[in-house]
């Protein structure tokens, strides 16, 4: 890495060339890591990285784009203090309020879902953690789930039991999700009613008993590359198989209402990071595709291979039949 770092130093037009090396000994095996000097990556040239990246994705993943679609099943009223959440009851925000959807409702959207041709459904809940009836009914719908649709199944529950995750796990459920949001050093800043290490509790405990695991963040909440880059290398580091990458809309009522939107490089730039540093995971775009030009076209071209789909709770400004479409011209499999 020194010598490569001389050479982006010393000769920036060159360092294109570099990239474009760093992805080809990626392809082959190579993984960077939080003990070299990843710095480069914030400055170095932005078409090349995004070609490299999307070079890493082809070979690495291919072209088939897995599509996911959520349900809200329990909103409003979080105990939580997440800084970026309009479903905390700290903020002010207008977000709705409901408790647990019936079992009917929920089957109806997945199979309205799957008719559209999404391949993964999942329940989400606002609050710490989803215990009790609620918790019940949940599992009530994954069986019904499981045996009424040909959906892969995922969920976020929030910081739930080992033994909770077993329970979902034999009623059908294959992947949990849990965000980690943002870099361990920048965590506190974003969230106190829970820590990072909570959610790597949660992230452990799942793999452990053979869940596939969903785990990324957002950018855009004041943090700095360095953070990014950090999160990109933890997540790598837990073996995260699908990294949904949120870009910040600023919601009225939560603590970064003010803070600037990013722009369409700063987002490009993130996601094929996240590329060089996981390659073999699904870089999953997911809220804040509304930023970018052609609902965020130039980002599958910079390392992005899935996506959060239809126009439920993330704020993507997309539809099933609109991504289908766009991947389709993007010479995706959909």
């Amino acid at each position: 890495m020194n010598e490569i770092m001389r050479e982006h130093t010393s000769d920036p037009a060159g360092s294109k060339e570099w990239i474009g090396r760093l992805a080809d000994e990626i392809i082959r095996g190579r993984r960077l890591g939080r003990d070299e000097d990843l710095t480069w990556f914030i400055d170095c040239d932005l078409e090349a990285l995004c070609s490299g990246a999307d070079r890493i994705r082809q070979a690495m993943v291919g072209d088939k784009v897995d599509l996911c679609t959520i349900i809200n099943g329990k909103a409003g009223r979080c105990s939580e203090d997440c800084k970026f959440c309009a479903q905390s009851a700290h903020h002010h925000s207008d977000c709705e309020t409901y408790g647990f959807l019936d079992a009917d409702t929920i089957v109806e959207t997945a199979q309205a879902n799957e008719a559209e041709g999404v391949d993964r459904f999942a329940i989400v809940t606002a609050g710490r953690t989803l215990q009790g009836e609620d918790f019940e009914q949940a599992l009530a719908a994954y069986r019904r789930l499981r045996e009424e649709t040909g959906l892969d199944l995922c969920t976020s529950m929030g910081l739930l039991t080992k033994e909770q995750l077993l329970r979902l796990k034999e009623a059908g459920l294959t992947r949990y999700h849990e965000n980690i949001e943002t870099s361990r050093r920048n965590f506190p800043n974003i969230c106190t009613t829970h820590t990072y290490d909570d959610k790597i509790r949660v992230i452990r405990d799942a793999q452990e008993i053979g869940l596939s695991v969903c785990s990324g963040g957002i950018i855009g909440m004041g943090e700095t590359w360095e953070d990014r880059i950090d999160m990109a290398v933890s997540l790598a580091e837990l073996g995260i198989h699908s990294i949904p990458i949120n870009a910040l809309m600023p919601i009225p009522g939560t603590p970064l209402e003010a803070l600037p939107r990013l722009t369409e490089d700063e987002i490009r730039r993130t996601v094929a990071i996240f590329r060089f540093l996981a390659p073999e995971a699904d870089i999953r775009l997911a809220a804040g595709r509304a930023l970018c030009s052609d609902h965020g076209a130039a980002l599958f071209c910079s390392g992005a291979s899935s996506t959060i789909t239809g126009n439920m709770l993330t704020t993507t400004g997309t539809t099933i039949a609109g991504d289908r479409e766009l991947l389709k011209e993007l010479g995706r499999q959909v």
